[in-house]
């Protein structure tokens, strides 16, 4: 049973719940007689305009969340906080809807009343779900297979909470052994299948989707190496807490029925941020699109003055999750700049920058086009620089971490392009690495409009930086 059919399942419960309480509610204001009515109210739109709004309420606030063992208590409690404030939001737009009728009308706190009709219905609805999802997780559909890398009392601790709790739906096919001396070596029928350095194999082979190290407190460089490898595959990663000072920062805790691990790289961002963070990169986008149209006119006729070759200038870059995609720029180097020597970064004066282009850096407006990239969903307004894959692959040898970038959306600006000048040496290069590492560690909307800020202010100055 996948994720996705297992949200269709919650799709259509909330389907029937949120009009069922709806309709249960319609009919306790119009049929009891209790309550004035000034006119007869609509029926259906109301209803439909209500699931639309719940629809994005509960989107926003994640409570679509993929599914995997999620604790019912956790799901009833996610419910209370989403349908609170959904409510309150509505109870304030009627407010004010009255206020600018000149209307005072206490028929607004029936909203209350419409909230625990929701709040039962739907809860019930979920409850039913979770708890077929939980015998279907127990009968074997739907389950996960796991790694334990390490092969210690914890790593044997960890296993047997797992094997007793088989709504977890976690299945341990092995474990990975850091001496060669533990490689015929068993406990509780889980046999040890290889060597931690075999990880990227293991998980190919076993079809792993969890990887849990329970690695002993002097080996800091293995955790480094298997977090490594793990970065490009699509596994969860989940160490325990004696080894979080080595991550400081950069992991959440979670519970597994008690026992505590550690969330590596998770997503820091909540569902409603990153909805709304794709909402407002759209939006801005488009706005500076069509008003930069007449620029682009100018730009284009400047360019095409000052030197052979095309307005536009595109090259491949990796995106989220290593995905390449074409970026587009405006034209600031001579045409074939790179046929003689390859991939380089740009230097400080670069005689490879036109006139032209070298004023359209100074002032970014090189980067205008790649709205058009953010409106294709393949960049965001704020996030790491995207980087070619020449460099990606040569610089994630050399540092630690440096495809960590790949886990969110490449951005037009970014932290480091504000804190940092532009890169010339591997230096600078890892320098900005933390940068990018500090920001994907603390993203939120707040940041962003911080970081765009701070953008308006380096264009305003002329203190652009090359990539």
């Amino acid at each position: 049973m996948k994720s996705k059919f297992s949200n269709s399942l919650v799709f259509i419960a909330d389907f029937f719940t949120l009009n069922f309480a709806w309709i249960l509610y319609f009919y306790f204001r119009t049929e009891t007689g209790w309550f004035l009515l000034l006119s007869e109210p609509l029926f259906f739109v109301p209803m439909l305009a209500v699931y639309i709004y719940w629809l994005i309420v509960f989107s926003f606030l994640g409570m679509y969340r993929p599914w995997f063992a999620l604790s019912r208590l956790d799901e009833i409690s996610n419910l209370f906080k989403a349908t609170i404030l959904g409510v309150l939001i509505l109870f304030f737009l009627i407010f004010v809807d009255d206020v600018s009728h000149g209307v005072n009308s206490e028929n607004r706190f029936l909203i209350f009343i419409y909230w625990g009709f929701l709040f039962v219905f739907v809860s019930v609805g979920r409850f039913a779900i979770r708890s077929l999802q939980r015998n279907l997780l127990i009968r074997g559909i739907g389950r996960k297979n796991a790694l334990i890398v390490g092969f210690n009392k914890k790593a044997h601790e960890i296993e047997y909470e797992i094997s007793k709790h088989p709504a977890l739906g976690i299945d341990v096919v092995g474990y990975l052994a850091v001496y060669p001396e533990n490689l015929s070596k068993s406990n509780n029928n889980i046999n040890v299948i290889g060597m931690v350095n075999d990880v990227e194999r293991y998980i190919q082979e076993k079809n792993i989707r969890e990887i849990i190290i329970a690695l002993d407190h002097h080996h800091e460089e293995i955790l480094i190496e298997v977090i490594g490898k793990c970065e490009n595959h699509n596994v969860g990663l989940k160490l325990v807490p004696h080894l979080y000072e080595i991550l400081s920062g950069q992991a959440r805790t979670s519970q597994l029925y008690g026992l505590p691990l550690i969330d590596v790289n998770p997503q820091l961002m909540p569902e409603w941020e990153k909805k709304a963070k794709r909402i407002l990169d759209i939006l801005l986008s488009f706005i500076i699109l069509i008003v930069a149209s007449p620029v682009f006119l100018l730009i284009g006729i400047a360019i095409k003055l000052d030197s052979k070759g095309p307005v536009f200038y595109r090259q491949e870059r990796c995106g989220l999750n290593g995905k390449l995609f074409k970026v587009i720029k405006f034209r600031s180097m001579r045409q074939d700049a790179e046929k003689a020597t390859g991939p380089v970064w740009s230097q400080k004066d670069d005689p490879r920058v036109t006139k032209v282009g070298k004023f359209l850096r100074k002032v970014r407006l090189d980067e205008i086009p790649q709205f058009i990239n953010v409106l294709k969903g393949e960049m965001s307004l704020v996030g790491p620089r995207p980087e070619r894959p020449y460099f990606v692959e040569k610089l994630s040898v050399e540092i630690p971490y440096y495809k960590r970038r790949l886990k969110v959306k490449p951005g037009i600006t970014g932290w480091a392009q504000v804190k940092h000048k532009y890169d010339e040496t591997i230096e600078d290069v890892k320098e900005k690495i933390k940068f990018d590492l500090f920001y994907i560690e603390n993203m939120s909307l707040r940041m962003d409009f911080k970081i765009l800020f701070r953008t308006i202010f380096v264009v305003m100055f002329g203190k652009g930086h090359y990539d």
